[in-house]
């Protein structure tokens, strides 16, 4: 009996830590959403980025994705950002995050996906899509 609490407290303990690991990776990232920076946001794109905004899917380069960022935030000033839940998929080593994203009574769910890239973590993908 005492050695299952004494692993079920080991594995909660290595389980938060896990989640404390990724809500770090997801910080600076979550600052430059709630403060609707394009340029911070930037320095944590890959080289090239997909961006989906409400349905509409591109692929850019890293230059592109700043100017296309910068004028959502300008049509979509923020009011607030939160994420509301992150994971990680053990088959492609990608690590999630899904926000919400306030503006002028408009709301989007928001996906990032980082990949880790020479000890980096940096954003492939993020998705808006309006409520």
């Amino acid at each position: 009996m005492k050695m299952t609490r004494v692993y079920v407290a080991g594995v909660l303990c290595c389980l938060s830590l896990l989640g404390y690991a990724q809500t770090e990776v997801f910080a600076p990232i979550k600052e430059a959403l709630k403060t609707g920076s394009a340029k911070e946001l930037v320095k944590h794109f890959n080289a090239s980025v997909d961006i989906d905004l409400d349905g509409d899917e591109r692929t850019y380069s890293k230059a592109q994705a700043e100017l296309v960022m910068r004028d959502f935030f300008k049509k979509h000033a923020v009011s607030d950002f939160n994420i509301v839940h992150n994971g990680s998929s053990k088959d492609h080593g990608l690590k999630f995050a899904i926000g919400r994203y306030e503006s002028a009574g408009e709301s989007y769910n928001v996906l990032i996906r980082v990949k880790e890239v020479d000890n980096v973590h940096l954003i492939h993908e993020i998705k808006f899509r309006k409520e």
